[in-house]
């Protein structure tokens, strides 16, 4: 099995600091945290992340300088979060070092899609091979869930559907989306494919599939997975 990646958080606001902690933990992150810039410079030296949620706006040492400082240490990738929704801003911010801008309020799944965006464009990153939400777990390589200590029966497309839904978590996905990733460019069928789909794994992960949990209906859009 391959190593989690690891995450550097570099946040001041406690709350959305534990938030995001909290949510890139459950994705299958090793997440380590820092407040302020020079705590952060300091963390970054111990554990060598494989990537950088970076605050522009912090006590100590601001975002900039903790960006360029940390460019010149290692080629590592960093996401830039602010408040701040001027271009000037964003150039700034990338012409620092950034690897990508972000701006608040975010929400969770366009965060995560950017974080496994960054970490497939780095060679020395390590993406988990491991989906894990609660009692229920993917594993990407061997293709097999567990369900607690049970092994689910599913057929190949419910495997790859629940897969794009839990790497995607808290995001909302379209029925033609997911259509595109599990089926393929090239499958000319039904979307009404995916609902029949989406049943069949209700059947099998929920505690009740008439009232989900897990994988929620989005009326008139697609679906999301909590958890």
């Amino acid at each position: 099995m391959s190593q989690k990646a690891k995450i550097l958080l570099v946040e001041d606001d406690a709350a959305l600091r534990e938030t995001l902690a909290y949510n890139l933990t459950k994705s299958g992150y090793v997440v380590s945290m820092a407040a302020d810039g020079v705590t952060a410079l300091e963390m970054a030296k111990e554990t060598e992340p494989d990537l950088v949620l970076l605050d522009l706006m912090l006590p100590e040492l601001d975002g900039l300088s903790v960006c360029r400082a940390l460019r010149e240490q290692r080629n590592v990738p960093i996401i830039m979060l602010t408040a701040r929704t001027g271009e000037v801003d964003k150039i700034v911010g990338l012409d620092a070092g950034a690897d990508d801008y972000v701006t608040k309020p975010f929400s969770l799944g366009e965060l995560l899609a950017r974080v496994r965006a960054a970490l497939r464009r780095a060679p020395q990153a390590i993406v988990s091979d491991k989906l894990v939400s609660g009692d229920l777990s993917l594993d990407l390589i061997s293709r097999r869930a567990m369900l607690g200590d049970r092994e689910l029966p599913l057929s190949p497309k419910e495997f790859s559907l629940l897969a794009e839904l839990m790497r995607h978590r808290g995001a909302v996905l379209s029925r033609d989306l997911l259509l595109t990733r599990v089926w393929g460019f090239d499958y000319y069928g039904d979307a009404r494919t995916v609902d029949v789909h989406i049943r069949w794994l209700r059947e099998k992960i929920e505690a009740d599939p008439s009232h989900p949990e897990r994988i929620q209906t989005v009326r008139g859009i697609g679906y999301r997975f909590e958890g």
